[in-house]
């Protein structure tokens, strides 16, 4: 029986043609839901609709198709919950002081807006318009973090190039000035502060990782020398060793929250790596593998007497030593 769910077609063909490596059954199983058999439909559709579609063979023989640039001018719209989608991220990423990273996206938006045909352009931007003065965002109370547009963008530069960097930074705990020569790995936004990960050149910290508190960092100079980063480096995984930014050595986490916050429990992602166990009583059992005590404890203190920590079984004495 023909696969006959036009919109997943079209989205399968559009995921075709943005994808220049090509789409394999396994991204189309992973990415519709599907099992293989409706996987091999879909792609079939897709080629019968489209005679420029291209195969081509990737990793450990993987066949891969792809539609040619240009196939599907016609066919590509987008919608207005889509452009609100667009608007929302960059309001957002104005108010966590991402000002660079939401200029970026603004002439983003800029682009798309450009390409819609006039007919449809004005239907959907009144649509746009009614659901951006529908929808919002809360202001967040307390301090904003103020970071310098030039010295990300700095960071940034010295990235692509494989630039060291030379920063003046004010540290946090003594507040004393020093001047730093680094090998900058990426950037880490968090809650309370945004994060430059790099090396210090010299090795200095057993060649580990640091983080330097980007609003901090008074100069930055991108110098001539170039670096490597790590072979096997990953900066996601980094992240996700801790619970936060702090990183320390990950231990087994266990928190027991009552019943009475189970169901805003159940909406939240506490790691990307939790399970989530729904008890017989009505409770909820969170479990996840990191580290980050210090910021797990400020994170518990906001669900008061509805949570208990069952592991690590010396939180409490470790936490008052804190």
């Amino acid at each position: 029986m023909a696969y006959d769910k036009t919109h997943d077609i079209l989205e399968l063909a559009v995921l075709m043609q943005s994808n220049r490596t090509g789409v394999s059954l396994q991204d189309i199983m992973d990415r519709f839901g599907v099992a293989r058999r409706t996987a091999e439909r879909m792609r079939d559709v897709i080629i019968d609709r489209f005679p420029q579609v291209q195969v081509r063979t990737g990793e450990n023989n993987t066949k891969r198709w792809y539609v040619p640039q240009g196939t599907l001018k016609d066919f590509i719209q987008f919608s207005a919950e889509e452009l609100v989608a667009f608007e929302k991220a960059i309001a957002y990423l104005q108010a966590n002081s991402m000002q660079e990273t939401s200029v970026l996206l603004q002439k983003i938006l800029e682009k798309i807006r450009a390409n819609i045909v006039d007919k449809t352009f004005n239907c959907i931007d009144t649509d746009a318009e009614v659901l951006l003065e529908a929808e919002g965002f809360a202001h967040r109370v307390g301090p904003r973090i103020i970071v310098s547009q030039e010295i990300i963008q700095k960071i940034r530069q010295a990235i692509l190039s494989f630039r060291q960097i030379r920063i003046s930074y004010k540290k946090k705990s003594s507040g004393k000035l020093g001047s730093y020569r680094l090998l900058p790995y990426g950037i880490l936004y968090g809650d309370r502060n945004h994060y430059l990960v790099a090396k210090h050149s010299d090795g200095y910290g057993g060649n580990k990782v640091h983080y330097f508190i980007l609003s901090n960092i008074l100069e930055m100079e991108l110098l001539d020398e170039e670096y490597e980063i790590d072979e096997g480096f990953n900066l996601k995984k980094l992240a996700e060793r801790s619970f936060g930014v702090f990183q320390e050595e990950p231990f087994e986490v266990e928190w027991l929250f009552d019943k009475s916050a189970a169901e805003e429990v159940l909406r939240y992602e506490f790691h990307p790596n939790q399970t989530v166990v729904e008890n017989e009583d009505g409770s909820v059992t969170v479990r996840f593998f990191a580290g980050g005590r210090l910021e797990m404890d400020w994170h518990l203190y906001t669900w008061g007497d509805k949570v208990k920590v069952i592991k690590p079984e010396d939180w409490y004495s470790a936490t008052t030593e804190h």
